[in-house]
């Protein structure tokens, strides 16, 4: 009977250390619905291989993000890097760990609107959506022809302030002349026909923007395992997305987007906004730097990238991963 009972308990002891070998550590992720943020969603996919619980929440816009991070609600986030300037300048504890995609922005126009380039936007109405990679952008483009702009009337360029899920229809309703907007949004609206490409805003000197992965202060400081294991899924998932684009494509297509968007608008999108993994701090200084000379994200004082820009998890993880 005593053999037994020691039996019983070591049953027991087994069964309480595997129970704790298989508990999962949870991440709380906050991303957005846009193609190139589909290697973060596929994180929550392959998380359990390292240890990991992750629950993604959707934001409507990268800044809408900050304010659950400061809540506690949220322990990693996707975003546009001007976002999470914005959002580090007005007191989120993050620091800026890796960049996860580049590009995904067009200058669209309507059909019928006779904008061919950018100069011919003055006069016109144009729609962005505040505190994204694209108002920064368009900011750029227009102040490179020295045009002048305001959501008011009376300057060269009148600013129309709308979410990204209203910027199409706006196009399409002609309310605005022309958009600044995302991936994959600005490829339906050419691919459907009432929109014509102006330019990819790329030529100014904020080159294409990075969009950037950002985690707690809290996490990199005190939850360290967990944050590296994180920055490895994120490592795997979007080297799997890069290698297998196929994968990518129906996971994004139908995971995401419920098969509302067409396997030409993923590939269109896609390839003005590539998977990626890097981040500098030079690129966040200069997001900073123009951001504040443009008046967006009204920062008092505006972080100097040094501070909060991390990369020594994202490179363990590259070398762990052998991946370049």
């Amino acid at each position: 009977m005593k053999h037994f009972g020691q039996l019983l308990s070591l049953g027991l002891l087994s069964a309480t250390l595997s129970a704790a070998a298989l508990a999962e550590d949870l991440v709380r992720l906050g991303n957005l619905k846009f193609a190139h943020y589909g290697a973060i969603s596929y994180m929550k996919e392959i998380a359990p291989k390292y240890g990991l619980k992750i629950e993604e929440r959707m934001f409507a816009k990268g800044i809408d993000i900050m304010p659950a991070i400061v809540a506690g609600e949220v322990d990693i986030a996707a975003s546009a890097a001007d976002a999470a300037v914005a959002g580090r300048a007005g007191g989120a504890p993050i620091y800026a760990v890796a960049g996860f995609a580049r590009g995904g922005a067009r200058i669209v126009a309507g059909k019928e609107s006779g904008i061919k380039r950018v100069a011919d936007l003055k006069g016109k109405k144009v729609g962005v959506a505040r505190g994204g990679a694209q108002e920064l952008l368009l900011a750029a483009e227009l102040s490179k022809y020295k045009l002048s702009w305001s959501d008011k009337p009376g300057k060269d360029v009148q600013i129309v302030y709308l979410p990204f899920a209203d910027l199409n229809q706006a196009l399409l309703t002609r309310q605005i002349d022309a958009m600044s907007q995302s991936e994959p949004q600005s490829s339906q609206a050419i691919n459907k026909g009432f929109g014509v490409e102006v330019l990819k805003p790329y030529d100014t000197p904020l080159g294409e923007p990075i969009r950037t992965l950002v985690m707690t202060e809290k996490m990199y400081k005190e939850r360290r395992s967990v944050a590296e294991r994180v920055i490895k899924c994120f490592v795997e998932a979007t080297d799997t997305f890069i290698k297998n684009p196929k994968l990518a494509e129906k996971y994004v297509r139908e995971n995401m987007f419920k098969n509302q968007i067409t396997a030409d608008d993923f590939q269109d999108a896609i390839a003005n906004s590539p998977y990626s993994y890097n981040l500098s701090t030079a690129h966040i200084q200069t997001t900073t730097d123009m951001m504040q000379q443009y008046g967006i994200g009204k920062m008092a004082t505006p972080p100097k990238a040094a501070d909060w820009v991390k990369l020594d998890l994202l490179d363990k993880a590259k070398r762990e991963l052998m991946v370049n």
